[in-house]
């Protein structure tokens, strides 16, 4: 019985030396927020065979690593509804085509709550070493009419602006466009979907049942060809953008 006691003693002893040895419990970092990422712009692989760009250890794009700063970036291959399921934001970023299944599957996403920030670029200047009508080269010219149709939106075109880059004001930000589109409203929008259009029709800004999506007329923010260190400016812009998540009031109206 004696020995019991000893025994019990000592293991009751150790314990109580290991927690108070023990330093602070590690504090869990806060899980980052999901974020589908729906794009034929080389963002989360870059431009190349997947595999040569892993071994080549190249360095990510500049927009990934802005995604990446606040939010858990979820590649998407398509936006069909099991895709989509447990992620409450996506980016468009000059996507493919969508098949009629996937325009109705996004827009039952919105409806449902779901924010989206689109970039649609009606006249793509980003570089690509793939030549046009490579299956691997970024959409040149954005195919979304039918969803934009379904919400009283229409991208138009003018082939007499410049041709160079600008700087031009997006909800009081300073974006560089090149080549940009232009919204315009249409009374082809269904029941419970409105869009205003902003800044000379630059951006939209679409109500699509509990959802919103903020639509950009062109994707000339997210290039840089990595000659040089991405300007601030060109962050600051995407990231203001991107805060324009949760924040239904804060994003522009009429």
């Amino acid at each position: 019985m004696r020995f019991r006691r000893r025994t019990s003693l000592s293991v009751a002893l150790a314990l109580l030396i290991a927690a108070c040895s023990a330093g602070p419990a590690e504090e869990t970092a806060p899980a980052k927020p999901r974020l589908g990422l729906f794009s034929t712009l080389p963002i989360y692989w870059g431009e190349g065979d997947v595999a040569a760009l892993i071994d080549s250890g190249a360095e990510p794009d500049w927009v990934r690593v802005e995604l990446e700063s606040r939010y858990d970036l979820v590649p998407l291959d398509t936006l069909e509804p099991d895709a989509l399921a447990g992620i409450d934001r996506v980016i468009l970023a000059q996507p493919r085509a969508l098949a009629p299944s996937e325009n109705v599957s996004f827009d039952q996403w919105l409806a449902a709550g779901g924010e989206a920030l689109i970039f649609a670029d009606p006249m793509l200047t980003r570089h690509s070493e793939y030549p046009i009508g490579d299956r691997r080269r970024p959409q040149d010219v954005v195919l979304l009419s039918p969803l934009f149709d379904h919400w009283g939106l229409e991208l138009t075109f003018d082939e007499t602006q410049p041709g160079e880059e600008q700087v031009l004001p997006v909800a009081g930000l300073p974006v560089p466009v090149r080549l940009h589109g232009r919204f315009v409203r249409n009374d082809s929008g269904a029941e419970e979907r409105t869009c205003t259009t902003h800044d000379e029709g630059l951006v939209a800004r679409c109500a699509v049942g509990q959802g919103t999506a903020l639509v950009l007329a062109d994707a000339a923010l997210l290039d840089w060809d990595g000659s040089a260190p991405v300007p601030e400016r060109r962050k600051d812009a995407l990231q203001a953008l991107l805060g324009g998540f949760g924040a239904r009031e804060s994003l522009p109206r009429d």
